[in-house]
């Protein structure tokens, strides 16, 4: 079976270094905002063309705190509109929510899978620009409007907004080994004030300015991830190889592949297919593990039963959740698994229904 995402094989191109600093962090006695987080904040600003970095617990704490701090500096309020891709991962959507804004659904474009136009209210304040599957979304600067990316699935990327949320969540083309973010900006009152909100709200020791929670990257995450940013841009492009052959080989008429055009680091490679279902099952008969991102569009949700979203009819968004297939696409594929890969997506479906 070819595994969709192995991490321990793309781990252990690493080592033995990642080993060793593991090591060394686990011997320091320091976990906690020290000597290796701050390198890797200063390294990842420096990476993502930015001045500001601070390392936090999820890429969904990333953008809470984004939020929240906008909320702090009077840039947001309670009630004001987002919009945000209809088509996200919920974590986009809930990072709104639980700053008493309200998240307003725009369909995306079926070639890009990002979002397509910002329907504009009275009321909107803010874009989140989601770089889903790790394609960099080409959403302008509004003018008054804040422009808030979701960089969750894009690391490589540099960012072009007012701020950013990274996800070192181990599945990521920068993964952890275990759960991690960020948030970078050009904005020195902001990073002070999204790094204090992460620290239970203080800045300084037993002084709370704010109403915070605790999400900090913790030492061996930072660690590692000096290690693995080393590598990132060479690891992407390996990615993008895989893609091109992909895109260049696949020779199936029942099945759309994505773009080739654009600013894109492959997080994933998802195709569309009108008998999808078939498709994985195809595939997974020939040896191919796959992935769905995402079944169930975040509108549809239970979470969401109650509403607090705003959106019109959604029939791009739940067309594209019936049809989407993720493919294996990592930098540890061997030749033999792409080979099989495009093998097995050329061949016709057994039964298939029209």
């Amino acid at each position: 079976m070819i595994p969709f995402l192995p991490l321990n094989r793309i781990n252990a191109a690493y080592e033995p270094e990642l080993s060793e600093v593991i090591s060394r962090v686990a011997k320091s006695g320091w976990y906690l905002r020290g000597n290796e987080t701050e390198k890797f904040e200063s390294e990842f600003a420096a990476f993502c063309g930015m001045q500001h970095c601070t390392g936090v617990a999820s890429g969904l704490d990333a953008l809470t705190l984004i939020f929240g701090a906008y909320k702090i500096l009077g840039k947001l309020k309670d009630g004001d509109h987002v919009i945000v891709p209809a088509n996200t991962y919920i974590a986009s959507i809930m990072a709104i929510s639980k700053n008493n804004l309200i998240p307003v659904l725009v369909e995306p474009s079926e070639e890009t899978f990002n979002i397509n136009t910002a329907h504009l209210t009275k009321n909107t304040k803010a874009i989140l620009s989601v770089n889903l599957y790790g394609r960099q979304a080409d959403v302008a600067k509004e003018k008054n409007l804040l422009l808030i990316e979701d960089c969750a699935q894009s690391a490589g990327i540099k960012p072009t907004g007012d701020a950013a949320a990274f996800s070192f969540y181990p599945t990521k083309n920068l993964g952890a080994l275990g759960d991690g973010g960020a948030v970078v900006s050009n904005d020195e009152e902001l990073n002070n004030v999204v790094r204090a909100l992460g620290n239970y709200g203080s800045q300084k020791k037993y002084i709370n300015d704010y109403l915070g929670f605790n999400s900090r990257l913790d030492e061996i995450q930072a660690a590692a991830l000096s290690v693995k940013l080393r590598w990132l841009n060479e690891d992407n492009k390996k990615r993008g190889e895989i893609a091109m052959r992909y895109i260049a080989e696949i020779k199936n008429p029942d099945i759309i592949l994505p773009q080739k055009e654009g600013n894109n680091v492959w997080h994933l490679f998802v195709i569309r297919c009108k008998n999808r279902d078939a498709l994985q099952k195809h595939l997974f008969e020939n040896g191919i593990e796959t992935m769905i991102h995402y079944p169930i569009p975040p509108h549809l949700q239970k979470a969401y039963k109650d509403g607090n979203l705003l959106y019109d009819k959604l029939p791009i968004t739940e067309k594209l959740a019936s049809e989407v297939l993720s493919l294996p696409i990592h930098q540890a594929m061997t030749e033999e698994e792409i080979e099989t890969v495009i093998n097995s997506l050329s061949k016709p479906l057994q039964n298939q229904k029209p």
